[in-house]
C-alpha cells in the first residue's frame, strides 16, 4: 500500500509540473501560428475607380423642367448625369439638350457635350461644342456657355461665331438676357464684333 501511495504522490507531483509546461507549449505554438498570418492580405480590398462608382450612382436620360421668375419655361435633357463626389451641390452631365420657351413665343435650343450644374446657385455651365439655335434665325457656336435656371440669362465664356438674319457673326462675347422693364428677350454681341452682311433673297 505504501508503494502505491508513493507512486500516486510522485505521479501527482510530476503532473503538476508537466501539465503547466504542456499548456505553455500549446499557447506558444498558437502564438507563433498567429504571427505567420499576412495581415496585409487578411481583408481583401477590390480596386474600384471612385469616379466610376459615383457615375454608377447617377441616372440615364434624366430630365428637368422649370420656370424662370419671368415665366419663361426651361426644359433640360441629358444622356447621363451623376453627382460630384467632392461637391454634393454639383451635378455633372453628358449629352445635354436644353430648350427655352420664352413668353414672347420665341424658342431657343441649346446643345453641348457636357455640363456642370450648381443646384443651389441655379447655375449651369455648358461645355464643349455648344450650339445655340433661336427661332428668330440665329445659329451660334461656342466652347463654353454659362446659364441660369431662375432668370433668363445665358453668357458665353468663350468667343462665339455663327449666322443670323444680318449675316455671318463673330464676337468675343454673347449675352442673352431680358429687359428688366418689359421682360423682352435680348441677344447681345460684344467684344470685337465682326459682321459679314449677307442680304436675304426677297421674292419679287
Amino acid at each position: 500500500m505504501a508503494g502505491k501511495r508513493n507512486f500516486h504522490s510522485r505521479l501527482v507531483a510530476w503532473l503538476k509540473i508537466i501539465l503547466p509546461l504542456a499548456a505553455l507549449g500549446l499557447l506558444s505554438t498558437l502564438f507563433l501560428l498567429s504571427r505567420s498570418i499576412d495581415t496585409n492580405n487578411a481583408i481583401p480590398i477590390s480596386d474600384v475607380n471612385i469616379q466610376e462608382r459615383a457615375q454608377g450612382q447617377g441616372a440615364s436620360s434624366p430630365a428637368f423642367a422649370g420656370m424662370t421668375d419671368g415665366g419663361d419655361q426651361v426644359i433640360v435633357n441629358a444622356e447621363t448625369a451623376w453627382p460630384d463626389v467632392t461637391n454634393p451641390n454639383r451635378i455633372l452631365a453628358e449629352g445635354v439638350d436644353a430648350q427655352l420657351e420664352l413668353l414672347s413665343g420665341d424658342v431657343i435650343d441649346i446643345t453641348s457635350n457636357s455640363a456642370e450644374v450648381l443646384q443651389q446657385d441655379y447655375i449651369a455651365t455648358l461645355i464643349g461644342d455648344v450650339v445655340i439655335i433661336t427661332s428668330s434665325g440665329y445659329r451660334m457656336t461656342t466652347d463654353k456657355l454659362k446659364s441660369r435656371f431662375d432668370i433668363l440669362y445665358a453668357e458665353s465664356l468663350a468667343p462665339v461665331s455663327g449666322t443670323g438674319p444680318p449675316g455671318k457673326l463673330d464676337a468675343a462675347r454673347m449675352l442673352l438676357t431680358s429687359d428688366p422693364e418689359t421682360g423682352d428677350a435680348h441677344l447681345l454681341f460684344t467684344g470685337g464684333v465682326k459682321l459679314l452682311y449677307q442680304p436675304q433673297n426677297t421674292e419679287e
